[in-house]
């Protein structure tokens, strides 16, 4: 059993060697503004069908997780697979028409990345500081509905989770201490 573990601990070990550092993520992570005022639950989208539109204020006493994603037909549901989150219905996340809950998150978060990109390969306008780079930015809202974190578009799901929990555990230690 135990050269069971050690082989299965290597090949961890060794597979986690192929993977090439991410370019760009000497920030995968950022902690977002305190005293920003309003919550994410003064907001609401319709489900990926349209049919319905859900108030985030539904979720109030969770942690939400925001991903932007453009590529639906991949989370969709069919093929058996069922998402265990509700999905969204796609909508602008920069410029003029962008949806008025990833204003209060770009708002409240600091961006990732310095740099917003090339003007002749981005397609919105105007162009701001805090825009989302790329698909899969990702940020995380509080029980009380405030933003805590924004993540770097390519940070691993694994540094996600990470982060979640490490602040979750932070958040009951300081609890227990009353």
């Amino acid at each position: 059993m135990a050269r069971l573990l050690q082989a299965s601990c290597l090949l961890s070990l060794l597979l986690a060697g192929f993977v090439p550092p991410s370019r760009g993520q000497e920030k995968s992570k950022t902690d977002c503004h305190g005293g920003m005022s309003g919550t994410i639950y003064e907001y609401g989208a319709l489900t990926i069908d349209g049919e319905e539109y859900i108030p985030f204020k539904q979720y109030s006493g969770k942690y939400i997780l925001f991903v932007n994603n453009i590529l639906p037909r991949y989370v969709r549901p069919g093929g058996g697979f069922v998402p265990n989150f509700q999905l969204f219905e796609k909508g602008d996340v920069n410029g003029n028409k962008e949806q008025k809950f990833y204003t209060f998150l770009k708002n409240s978060c600091p961006p990732t990345m310095e740099l917003l990109g090339s003007s002749e390969r981005l397609f919105w306008d105007p162009m701001k500081v805090h825009d989302i780079r790329w698909n899969f930015e990702k940020f995380l809202v509080g029980p009380d509905g405030i933003p805590i974190m924004r993540w770097h578009h390519r940070t691993t799901v694994s540094n996600v989770k990470m982060d979640i929990l490490a602040y979750m555990r932070r958040q009951a230690t300081l609890r227990a201490k009353g």
